[in-house]
This record gives structure tokens, C-alpha cells and sequence, in this order.
């Protein structure tokens, strides 16, 4: 149980810029560090509906309420999945063999192609959850995604080959309790539950696009980087977001249609 409280600690103060308390970094420590991942995102999930209950009382517009959907995970994470994201697409963006990209990974600067790839995820993200607008079932969706999309990057990241024995996600790995996998995977099933029960239509095609996320990171990573690594896991984490918002919206406009 000391373990699991620990691992939850270490999560967010890894994975997050909420205040924690301070854990010795060490196995012992990391054993379920992944599987407590999708907590943060629960974290992030609570403070999106309390934005939602404050813009539904003041009557905020749509344009408000979609920029606080936005900033609010950024803000709970500190931008460390969307850094992971802006190095991936500076790296993805060079065309070059795998081991110059995770080289690419490595470098703290922030190329051009970080720089457009971070003004498009926002732009789209914003629309995105401008349009979804203000109601509580779409609000409880969009923090579920934050949730489901790091349960699929934790997932990745635990069951996926790695493309170096170092660096964090290897150290996560090796550190992580046999039954993360599980875990984690138990962590999917249940959101993909939850968003069903809200909106079967919506909930659906959503967990189609988390699986398919999951395919898709399983492929790009073994072409084009010879591998998992941490800044893999926080692009998917970061480009799922968007995605599940847009599957949302358009399944359900056009079940709104059809139906």
C-alpha cells in the first residue's frame, strides 16, 4: 500500500505541476508510477467540470468556456506531455533515419516545425472544444479523454518495445510492477465504459480511436524511431485529446442527422 501511495506521489510530481509531497527517487517507488498516470488526468477531469459548473452559472460564452478546456490540462501537467508532442514533431518533420530522430528527441531546443506543430494542436484543441459547447455530458466527455488518453500513453509505454535502455520511460519500465500492463489496461476499460454510458454513440466511436491511437503509436514508434520512448508517450497523450474531442463531436452530429 506504501508503495502505491509513493508511486502515486512520484506520478504527480513527474507527470504534473500540482503540489506533492516529496518522494526518494528509487524502484521501490516507481513500481506503479504509470499505472497512477491516468489519476493526473482524473486531476485535470475535475477541474475542466468545475470550469464547466462556473461558465453554466455565470453564462460564459462558448469561446471562454473553450479556452479554459484547453489551458486547464496544461496547466495540470505543466506541459511536459506537450513537450514530448513538440519534440516528436520536430523529429518526425526531419525525415531522417531513426537514430538521428531520437537524437532529435534529445535536444532541448524547440525547432520550427515544434513551434507550428504547438500553434495547430492549439488552434484545433480550442475550435474543437468551443464547438462541443457548453453542456455537461460533453464536459464530462472531454475529462474523461484526459484520462483515457493517458491511460493509452501509459499503456504504450509499458507494453511497447523501448527505443533505449535509458532515459525516463526505461527507467518507469524497469522499475514498474509486473502487473502494470493489467492495470493500466483495466484503467482503458473503464473509461471506455464510462464514456459509452454517457454517450453510447460518442463513447463508441471514441474508444475505436484510442485503439486506434494505440496501433498507430505501435507502428510510428517501431518505423520511425526504433522504438517507445518517453516523448512518444506524451505526443500520443497530447495528439489524442484533440482527437477524441473531434470523434465526439462529429459522431454525434452525425447520429443527430441519421437518427
Amino acid at each position: 500500500m506504501k508503495d502505491m501511495l509513493r508511486s502515486v506521489a512520484m506520478a504527480f510530481s513527474m507527470f504534473s505541476s500540482l503540489p506533492t509531497p516529496q518522494v526518494e527517487w528509487k524502484d521501490s517507488n516507481m513500481k506503479y508510477m504509470l499505472c497512477a498516470l491516468p489519476l493526473v488526468g482524473a486531476a485535470a477531469g475535475v477541474l475542466m467540470l468545475g470550469w464547466y459548473w462556473l461558465c453554466a452559472q455565470l453564462s460564459i460564452g462558448k469561446l471562454l468556456f473553450g479556452a479554459g478546456m484547453v489551458i486547464l490540462p496544461l496547466a495540470v501537467s505543466g506541459g511536459i506531455h506537450l513537450d514530448g508532442f513538440c519534440d516528436t514533431s520536430d523529429a518526425l518533420a526531419s525525415h531522417a533515419p531513426a537514430e538521428k530522430k531520437r537524437e532529435i528527441l534529445k535536444d532541448s531546443r524547440a525547432g520550427a516545425f515544434a513551434v507550428i506543430g504547438a500553434a495547430a494542436y492549439f488552434v484545433v484543441h480550442f475550435a474543437l472544444c468551443a464547438e462541443i459547447g457548453i453542456s455537461l455530458i460533453a464536459s464530462a466527455m472531454l475529462a474523461l479523454h484526459q484520462v483515457f488518453a493517458r491511460a493509452i500513453g501509459a499503456l504504450a509505454g509499458t507494453v511497447l518495445p523501448s527505443s533505449s535502455s535509458q532515459g525516463l520511460l526505461a527507467s518507469f519500465k524497469n522499475a514498474a510492477a509486473k502487473k502494470a500492463a493489467a492495470v493500466l489496461t483495466v484503467w482503458c476499460v473503464l473509461c471506455a465504459c464510462a464514456m459509452i454510458a454517457l454517450s453510447p454513440i460518442g463513447g463508441t466511436v471514441c474508444t475505436v480511436c484510442g485503439g486506434a491511437a494505440f496501433l498507430y503509436i505501435k507502428h510510428m514508434s517501431r518505423k520511425q524511431f526504433g522504438g517507445m520512448s518517453g516523448d512518444l508517450a506524451g505526443f500520443i497523450i497530447t495528439v489524442l485529446q484533440p482527437a477524441l474531442a473531434a470523434c465526439f463531436i462529429i459522431s454525434e452530429r452525425m447520429a443527430s442527422v441519421w437518427f
